[in-house]
């Protein structure tokens, strides 16, 4: 392997031009007419397995949607809505969600891929932080038994509990797979530990499509990206998955506007089985992690204190690497060797 990363190629290129008939994002909630926002689906006292009713999904919708609650984009909350419903549509397909499909949704926000995936055949669980968007979501699709709302800080959520149960009341007798999927556009403060959440679960996911910051989705599956940008979240990435960049999501897609465009990127994950073979998946990233401390430190030097120098540098000269080396130099197939190595030694 001559790269820490998988080559990619987007498939897609999501031109600004399709987000040109949006009106531009404001700072106010009182921007903007409201009338020809479509109305919230009605409560009703009675569950139902049928689809939700198309709804616009754009700008103005939001900006009801919000009003309803009185509730403005929060900044602590990383809180910005996507107003294209193509986008959503991209995501969804990006994801091959099909009927009978599960799907976890992190940061529903006002529904609007909520809605995408249901109308693709998907059952949803849906976490969200915020009250008052979980109480809009829920009140949206108040009558159908495809979607859940769970009101949870994610990133402290215990997903293979909740998967579990989510899973196991709609088995494969019903018509359902037994794996799940993720689709989410996430806020962009939480990407890193959203991955590290989610890509060890390829025994619960098959297929995690998150919509991130840009920048990050590049540095998560870019090959090009200079020795020096390397880090351990690239190892641990593809420890885990096979990643793809999908499309590019201008920022003007969204509403408040992010100073920052963003990007789909699709993780397929590996199976257990599939991992590459170290003889202690902690150990390997203790490894790893010891390995990037220190800014241009040689392996000899950032490892010394898990293994003596002049070992390190015999494990590197098997693998016929300079004794030298640093860790943005080596591959993920590189870091697995030098483990096993080490370790074995």
């Amino acid at each position: 392997m001559n790269s820490l990363l998988h080559p990619v190629r987007p498939i897609l290129s999501f031109h600004q031009t399709r987000a040109s008939a949006l009106p531009p994002a404001h700072d106010s909630l009182a921007a903007g007419n409201l009338d020809d926002a479509p109305p919230r689906l009605q409560s009703s006292s009675t569950t139902s397995k049928r689809k939700p009713k198309r709804q616009q999904d754009d700008y103005h919708s939001t900006l009801k949607a919000l009003n309803s609650k009185g509730r403005f984009p929060r900044k602590s909350l990383g809180q910005h809505y996507m107003v294209n419903r193509s986008v959503n549509e991209e995501l969804v397909a990006a994801a091959s969600v099909k009927e009978g499909d599960f799907v976890l949704e992190i940061g529903p926000g006002t529904g609007s891929l909520t809605n995408a995936l249901l109308e693709a055949g998907a059952t949803v669980l849906a976490i969200e932080k915020d009250p008052y968007m979980a109480s809009l979501v829920r009140e949206r699709f108040n009558g159908l038994e495809c979607v859940k709302v769970i009101e949870e800080d994610f990133t402290r959520s215990h997903i293979r509990s909740h998967m579990s149960s989510f899973l196991s009341a709609k088995g494969p007798a019903d018509g359902y797979s037994s794996t799940a999927k993720v689709v989410a556009n996430i806020p962009f403060n939480i990407s890193t530990d959203v991955v590290k959440q989610l890509l060890p679960m390829g025994d619960v996911f098959s297929e995690v499509v998150l919509l991130l910051q840009d920048e990050a989705a590049q540095r998560f599956v870019d090959p090009s990206l200079k020795p020096s940008e390397h880090r351990p979240i690239n190892v641990f990435v593809n420890f885990y998955s096979d990643p793809e960049y999908k499309l590019k999501v201008p920022r003007s897609n969204f509403f408040p506007q992010p100073k920052v465009d963003a990007a789909v990127v699709a993780f397929k994950l590996k199976q257990p089985a599939d991992y590459p073979c170290v003889s202690s998946i902690k150990s390997f990233f203790s490894m790893v992690n010891s390995a990037f401390n220190g800014k241009r430190k040689m392996l000899r030097k950032s490892l010394h204190h898990s293994c003596p120098s002049p070992d390190i540098e015999a494990a590197l000269s098997a693998l016929n690497l300079p004794p030298t080396s640093r860790p943005e130099e080596l591959t993920l197939g590189d870091f697995v060797k030098l483990h096993n190595l080490i370790v074995e030694s």
